[in-house]
């Protein structure tokens, strides 16, 4: 985007240019149907906007903020140790981390299991809201906050991942045996669905206003 301290903000849609989102070339549109529109270079769709882009991010944003609470409220994790089942949620475990001395384990899970997920469903309401009510300021902070909400999706996964390696490090035959709980199903679709949000939102429309 290009402007002067005169004249109004010059979007590449307004100078004519889409960018492939495949191999990011700038290609010229004016003399193409929209229609038809494809990358000379890799030969890749190129679209103006994404049709429906909106629509399925606020469902998906939606759909997340929704299993958030069953994620973090039921038991993410059961051990049963010598025939006793002790059920665990999120919490439960970040809390044990911190007692038992391990601040740094349980900063890192509390950061990826719970600030993560909920900063990118707050974001990337917020960056929504802005467009629907059509918030001029600060577009570049937004495009800067959308990118990084993009780059941290899959690192909310760390969760599973613990669990998925504690089913194989503590499960002894009948002394010991851990698996995850009904909340794992729920957190991921929480990670997943915060994850599609931001690969389907068009960032571009946010310059639309």
């Amino acid at each position: 985007m290009t402007t002067t301290d005169t004249e109004k903000p010059v979007t590449a849609k307004d100078a004519g240019l889409a960018v492939c989102h495949d191999c990011h070339k700038l290609v010229d549109f004016r003399n193409i149907s929209a229609s038809t529109l494809s990358c000379p270079r890799c030969g890749a769709t190129v679209h103006l906007r994404y049709k429906g882009s909106l629509n399925n991010t606020w469902a998906l944003v939606i759909t997340a903020a929704i299993l958030t609470f069953p994620a973090n409220l039921l038991p993410i994790m059961s051990v049963e140790y010598l025939g006793q089942k002790d059920l665990s949620t999120i919490m439960d475990g970040i809390i044990y981390f911190f007692q038992s001395g391990s601040y740094g384990i349980g900063a890192v899970i509390f950061t990826a299991s719970i600030l993560v997920p909920c900063f990118k469903i707050i974001g990337i309401v917020l960056i929504l809201l802005s467009i629907h009510f059509r918030w001029r300021g600060w577009l570049r902070h937004k495009t800067v906050m959308f990118r990084f909400i993009k780059f941290i999706g899959r690192w909310s996964m760390l969760d599973i991942f613990v669990i998925a390696l504690m089913q194989v490090l503590v499960t002894f035959g009948s002394l010991s045996t851990s698996g995850a709980g009904p909340a794992g199903t729920y957190f991921t679709g929480v990670v997943l669905s915060t994850m599609f949000a931001a690969i389907t939102f068009d960032a571009r429309l946010l310059w639309d206003s």
